[in-house]
């Protein structure tokens, strides 16, 4: 079953049965070896915005890989971070050649260890608290989905006009492309049971910003629950997707669903 009704407010931090819930600290002595989660960062030179997710890390309690690629200070910040917080499993997947954005996140689902895998922006737009209060959603769905465009979301600094309207477009032509019900297939902000992962990884072909659709695409297709829950949402500008990665990622989907 799948579906893509919105819940009611903005994503809070409730406890589900796999015992994530947001803000929950973990001392450096009780770690698990085996991670309630996995997230994953991919970071292309981010050296200038990944900061500010690094300093609400201090507590997590999964395993967290950071999918670093580009030629700046990203890996060593991520590096002195995890010397800095022993407690915290994180480490740093150093990429000499350019994967993409998708390209780095399915890396980082092949590492994952966990029962629940995720990926959010190394910007931190979507807070680390809201990316726990949506893992803990998974105990009614097989994937949650975060969104800026149901009743309920929030954004504290939004896009332009021209960003939002370009966004409303990619996603109507998606919405007909694809027979995807959901008003927001881009945020950066989503979580997986494994087990829906591992039904598609190995079909994926998009390495791009258009891996967002075709993931979700795969997955509706195999039968999994997506569930869309509103956000808030923070927009720190600098964004890495220009006017032809557009054009790119378009001419990317029409040849994946019409081949």
């Amino acid at each position: 079953m799948v579906t893509s009704e919105p819940d009611a407010g903005t994503v809070r931090p409730p406890q589900g049965e796999n015992g994530i819930q947001a803000n929950d600290p973990c001392p450096a002595d009780a770690c698990s070896v085996d991670p309630p989660y996995t997230l994953i960062i991919p970071a292309y030179n981010e050296e200038t915005r990944i900061p500010r997710l690094l300093s609400q890390l201090g507590g997590a309690r999964g395993e967290i890989i950071c999918i670093c690629e580009g030629d700046d200070h990203t890996p060593a910040l991520v590096s002195e971070f995890a010397q800095n917080h022993r407690g915290v499993d994180i480490r740093c997947d150093r990429r000499a050649v350019r994967l993409g954005k998708g390209g780095a996140i399915l890396e980082g689902m092949r590492q994952a260890r966990a029962p629940l895998v995720g990926y959010m922006d190394a910007d931190a737009s979507t807070s680390f608290s809201q990316m726990l209060a949506l893992f803990a959603l998974l105990d009614g769905a097989d994937a949650v989905i975060g969104s800026r465009w149901i009743e309920g979301s929030v954004l504290v600094r939004g896009q332009g006009l021209f960003r939002r309207l370009e966004s409303r477009a990619f996603n109507g032509i998606i919405r007909t492309l694809f027979g995807l019900p959901f008003k927001d297939t881009q945020c950066g902000a989503k979580v997986f049971k494994k087990a829906a992962i591992d039904a598609v990884i190995e079909q994926m072909v998009s390495t791009g910003f258009e891996f967002d659709v075709e993931l979700l695409w795969r997955i509706r297709n195999c039968g999994f629950r997506i569930r869309e829950h509103p956000i808030t949402w923070n927009d720190m500008g600098d964004s890495r997707v220009r006017g032809n990665d557009v054009v790119r990622m378009l001419a990317s989907l029409l040849r994946l669903r019409f081949s």
